[in-house]
């Protein structure tokens, strides 16, 4: 089992194994992921009961969540291939965060959005400087910061490596926003949600299991967005080589 692990591992690592084996797996991912979200979200939207305090308005749980979710797990996702790209030299790490950059980015976006229109109600604001609100703006920022640097940085090689330092150093941020309402007074509420020992006894199963079903949804549409991106970054990238060519001669 471990030696199988091991090579599918050295395989992705090679954007000639990766684009081959992930484009078996793409109509699948985008199955399942459509399945996923569309059964959270009719029983999350239609079916979960209404909150006793916030009454319906909680319902935008189901895409706050989910979307800080991954907005956070995205950048440790980036932090750990830049930790590949810099000691091992994979390029596939790099095309992989490379991916990855603009989905975090929107994903956090709609994770500030869907969370200011929530404090409306809850708060009666869109926006103060709670230390969960500012470590999420800072994210987005950082993953604005990966982008431009990107864009303005060449030779191609040295985007990476800086892109890999930003996203090394920048990770610090993550258990900043995770902890930030135990280490500090904030107005955001305490999680009501962990993938790790399933919902806290705060929130009952009928509204916790719809919110498990988008998590996972969201994560599936995750893969699916980044392995598209990455196998469009391979042509792209390794357009010059003979395997690309020849697969450019069969699709014409």
């Amino acid at each position: 089992m471990w030696n199988r692990l091991k090579t599918l591992y050295h395989r992705l690592g090679s954007p000639k194994w990766f684009y081959t084996l992930t484009g078996r797996w793409l109509p699948w991912i985008l199955v399942l992921s459509l399945a996923l979200l569309v059964t959270g979200s009719i029983w999350g939207l239609a079916i979960a009961p209404q909150d006793f305090q916030q009454g319906h308005s909680f319902r935008i749980i189901y895409i706050h969540v989910p979307a800080a979710f991954l907005a956070q797990s995205i950048y440790v996702m980036m932090a750990i291939s830049g930790v590949v790209l810099l000691v091992w030299k994979i390029k596939m790490t790099d095309i992989i965060a490379t991916a990855l950059v603009p989905i975090g980015a929107t994903m956090t976006f709609i994770s500030l959005v869907t969370g200011a229109i929530w404090g409306v109600p809850t708060w009666g604001t869109w926006w103060m400087w709670d230390a969960r609100l500012t470590s999420m703006l800072i994210l987005f920022f950082l993953y604005l910061g990966m982008i431009a640097l990107r864009l303005a940085v060449k030779p191609q090689e040295t985007a990476a490596k800086a892109c890999a330092l930003m996203a090394i150093v920048g990770v610090v941020n993550i258990p900043i926003i995770k902890y930030s309402v135990d280490w500090w007074y904030t107005l955001h509420q305490p999680a009501t949600f962990r993938i790790v020992g399933g919902a806290s006894s705060a929130m009952p199963a009928s509204m916790a299991l719809p919110l498990l079903v988008m998590v996972l949804g969201f994560y599936c549409f995750l893969a699916w967005v980044v392995i598209v991106h990455a196998r469009a970054l391979i042509l792209q990238r390794e357009g010059q080589a003979g395997w690309v060519k020849e697969l450019m001669k069969e699709k014409n």
